[in-house]
Formats: structure tokens, sequence, C-alpha cells
């Protein structure tokens, strides 16, 4: 799974870049070159994910293929969050911590953009639902 939401870039007539998440109306940002604009980008899809995450909304897939959009992620503890809660799927976090013979809080933890999961409790997070970790750098 792959956690990098698309967004439109556009200049504005006063100078600078306004960055709107299409599938996320409620974050955007702005900067004054593009590096900049692409950078607040990513800080406020953290910050924004991780307020819908704390709130318990529902938080919707990323787009794919949309044509001249940035495709940004957040950072590494909020993808990991998001893709233990999506890998997760209908799986209660009760089964899921029996599954790793551990206390709910502890698999609880494992879902909180404020928690810092290690690899290990990531990979065996990940073979508990079937899946593999893959890790990567941009």
């Amino acid at each position: 799974m792959d956690i990098r939401y698309p967004a439109t870039l556009e200049p504005q007539a006063e100078g600078g870049y306004l960055v709107q998440f299409i599938d996320l109306p409620d974050t955007f940002t702005e900067g004054e070159s593009v590096e900049e604009a692409l950078f607040n980008a990513a800080e406020v899809l953290s910050v924004m994910l991780d307020f819908h995450i704390d709130a318990g909304d529902s938080i919707p897939a990323p787009s794919l293929n949309v044509a001249d959009a940035h495709y940004i992620a957040p950072d590494a503890k909020t993808q990991s969050a998001l893709l233990v809660r999506q890998a997760r799927g209908e799986k209660s976090l009760s089964d899921l911590a029996r599954a790793l013979e551990t206390s709910w809080p502890a698999v609880q933890r494992l879902e909180n953009p404020n928690h810092w999961p290690s690899l290990r409790a990531l990979d065996r997070t990940a073979a508990a639902l079937g899946k593999r970790l893959v890790l990567s750098f941009e």
C-alpha cells in the first residue's frame, strides 16, 4: 500500500503557490517557492491525518493517477499508523492483540501516529495480518 496523497499546486497572482489535497479538502498550505510549498504540504498532510486519526474519522484512500498532481507522503509514523489501520481492515484490535500475543493497548498504539513502533513490531504485525513489511527511501 502506498500512502501518498495527490495535491494540486497553483501559482498565486501575488506570488507563491497554493497546495490543496484532492482527497482531503480541509488540508491545504502554501509556500513562496515550489520546493517550500511541497515541503509545507508534507508537514500539513501529517498534521491533518494525525488529527483525523485521533478524532476517529474515516480517512479516504489516496486517489490514483490524478493528472498533473504531486503525490505527497506524510511522515513515517503517520504512514505506519495508517498502514496498520488499513491492513487490519475489519479485524478487531482484540483479535490482533491475541495474534501478536500482546495487550490491546500495545496494539492500539500501533495505530497512534504519535507512537513510534519498532520495525520488529511492524514486521510482526504485518505477518499477523497476512502481509509483508516493505521499506523504501524516497
